[in-house]
């Protein structure tokens, strides 16, 4: 799937949607609970069954970002199912730690 930031993605096996931030340059398969993740404004409601396995979840407000992929996916709505790019978690983003005030 190509993406560009603004885009919303829905997951086909439970609530959780995503908000891109930032894409890579190549195509990607985004995936939660190991179903893809489809455009959220096609999105029928969810249906499939997802995969025990993937039920880590996602946190609402939370970015998920891979720095090496490019890739950050913010989420808008929180699931049970594990949000995956080509085959690999997401790790949640670290804040950056604010300079101190010495």
């Amino acid at each position: 799937m190509k993406l560009r930031p603004g885009r919303q993605l829905a997951s086909a096996v439970d609530g959780t949607r995503m908000v891109v931030v930032r894409a890579p340059a190549e195509e990607v398969e985004v995936t939660c609970g190991g179903r893809p993740m489809v455009d959220a404004a096609e999105a029928p409601a969810p249906s499939a069954a997802a995969d025990p396995a993937r039920q880590d979840g996602t946190l609402l407000g939370k970015r998920y970002a891979d720095e090496a992929l490019g890739i950050e996916l913010l989420c808008t709505k929180a699931g049970q199912g594990t949000v995956e790019v080509n085959g690999a978690a997401l790790p949640v983003k670290e804040a950056k730690p604010l300079p101190a005030s010495d």
